[in-house]
């Protein structure tokens, strides 16, 4: 799951897109552990919204580079 961003700068949109979509649906689930207390490392928790936001943020600068 910690994707790097030279890793993520490889990739084209459509799967940049793609990795935003499951990081988000993986910190959602996250988010359910924890509010069920199922949830033992809540570190992940702040590592998957940071790869959220790395991924964005390349997405962005992609799309601005057209």
């Amino acid at each position: 799951m910690t994707t790097k961003a030279a890793e993520l700068r490889q990739k084209d949109e459509a799967a940049l897109k793609e990795e935003v979509k499951s990081l988000q649906k993986a910190h959602f689930g996250l988010r359910m552990q924890k509010a069920t207390q199922q949830l033992s490392n809540t570190a992940s928790l702040r590592a998957t919204r940071r790869a959220i936001a790395r991924a964005k943020t390349i997405l962005a600068e992609k799309q601005a580079a057209k």
